[in-house]
């Protein structure tokens, strides 16, 4: 038996408050400007190089935002990343300190967010991963209803785009059905907007805490009685 990873989508996330509403300035996103959100690491495999492309051809004026750091991986692929922003002339926003699990005061005074506070700011989601152990990124852009654009990665493949859910998908690399399919989805945000309803509804289906509960009690109750 599969337990998918899950969220709590029983209970909706609390609208935005004044704090929040300042997210995109402190991030630096100009009126009329997209904010793009890359909610990952900065390693290899998150395939960021994508995102960059992404907001360089997509024709709109986008600032894209990476939430976290490299980590223990090293450094020489964010390198590798700022280089490649820098030579396609792409503002990107290196912002781990100043997204945390808590609000509060960076050490230079900048105020703190969360990425409850970030995710309902962002115009878009990218998720250009050549591989994932599942897709936490994938559940919580679903969860804040936010639009996404996702690689067909192995996992995403096998375990979540059989569920029917509305995404801009591509296979490997950006081509032009890609940059006019992330187009239409910034034009047209009533058309998002219910992908986003019927995706949180299909996460509820499949991806919340009741289906985790059902998935468990036979296991916990084969384990009780041999126990027994």
């Amino acid at each position: 038996m599969v337990i998918p990873n899950v969220m709590d989508f029983e209970q909706p996330p609390k609208p935005p408050d004044a704090y929040a509403m300042n997210v995109r300035a402190n991030l630096g996103v100009a009126d009329g400007e997209k904010l793009f959100l890359q909610p990952t690491r900065i390693i290899q495999r998150k395939g960021i190089e994508h995102a960059i492309e992404l907001t360089r051809r997509v024709g709109i004026p986008a600032k894209l935002i990476i939430t976290h750091a490299s980590g223990d991986e090293g450094s020489e692929y964010e390198h590798r990343v700022r280089e490649f922003a820098k030579l396609l002339d792409v503002e990107v926003g290196f912002e781990a300190s100043i997204i945390q699990e808590k609000r509060g005061l960076s050490a230079n005074g900048r105020n703190i967010f969360t990425l409850a506070d970030i995710y309902p700011q962002a115009d878009l989601i990218t998720y250009p991963s050549s591989s994932e152990g599942f897709g936490n990124a994938f559940l919580e852009a679903v969860y804040y209803r936010r639009p996404i654009v996702v690689n067909n990665y192995s996992i995403y493949e096998v375990d979540i785009k059989p569920k029917g859910f509305s995404v801009i998908e591509f296979n490997g690399f950006i081509d032009e059905a890609t940059l006019e399919n992330v187009r239409h989805c910034l034009l047209h945000p009533e058309e998002t907007e219910s992908w986003a309803d019927k995706n949180y509804l299909l996460a509820r289906r499949y991806f919340s805490y009741s289906v985790l509960r059902r998935r468990l009690r036979p296991l916990l109750s084969d384990c009780l009685g041999e126990a027994g």
